[in-house]
């Protein structure tokens, strides 16, 4: 297996795109560190898992507490994969946005990735190799009303792929970045609307939201090293087009 030896970390990975990323991780041999809040789900995906022949272990962790982060990145060890994955998005108009969502988003979608990668890059340095997967979204290359803290937070996300690139891909980490259409998450369904996320489908030019399993097929591409060895600093936009016209 392509990965056999490997070890990943996927945040946001007991649910949707996360989820399904630490599955293909797992198929492909590596031990991946699922992590997120909810230690049900998180057990459940563990379970899916090691029932397949997979091995993974469930770490709980808050990102947005500085301490809690840290002690995922303790408790990971030496990883090899480190995906960026958990995020939140308030959904609120400029002029009514409030403190608390801002500092949760900014907290969760910057501040989280920024720190788990300055703790686990120079792991990856020191070993000569490694990869770094940001997820983003398509928002961060186009304006979408009511959305203005989420696909800010993403945009900064899309910089720090290029500049930890610029920083890392020397020592053999690459670094790159997806930013996903829209796509049917539960949490995505749970927010607009099942009626509403397949209406912003259709803005795409395949005129469909993605599957989570889609989404992850890319992140999975660009963490295997044998599928993506020359490809760092990039983003992705794995969006059926939508930012392409």
């Amino acid at each position: 297996m392509a990965l056999a030896d490997k070890i990943a970390l996927v945040t946001g990975s007991t649910g949707g795109i996360g989820r399904e990323t630490a599955l293909l991780l797992a198929g492909a041999g590596a031990e991946v560190v699922v992590t997120g809040r909810r230690a049900d789900q998180g057990a459940e995906t563990v379970r899916t898992i090691t029932e397949a022949g997979g091995r993974a272990r469930f770490v709980a962790a808050d990102l947005e507490d500085l301490d809690s982060l840290r002690a995922l990145a303790e408790e990971a060890g030496e990883v090899d994969i480190l995906v960026n994955n958990a995020a939140v998005f308030p959904m609120l108009p400029t002029v009514e946005q409030d403190a608390d969502s801002f500092n949760q988003a900014v907290a969760t979608n910057i501040r989280a990735p920024y720190f788990l990668t300055a703790a686990l890059a120079p792991g990856m340095v020191a070993r000569g190799s490694g990869a770094i997967v940001n997820v983003s979204t398509m928002g961060a290359r186009v304006g979408l009303p009511g959305m203005s803290v989420y696909t800010a937070t993403k945009a900064a996300l899309e910089s720090l792929t290029r500049t930890w690139a610029a920083e890392f891909s020397p020592a053999g980490v690459r670094v790159n970045a997806v930013a996903p259409g829209p796509a049917g998450t539960q949490s995505v369904i749970d927010l607009w609307g099942q009626e509403a996320a397949e209406g912003f489908g259709k803005i795409t030019l395949l005129g469909r939201i993605a599957q989570p399993r889609e989404i992850a097929e890319v992140v999975f591409f660009l963490a295997d090293g044998s599928r993506s060895a020359y490809l760092t600093g990039a983003t992705v936009a794995a969006d059926a087009g939508a930012t392409a016209i």
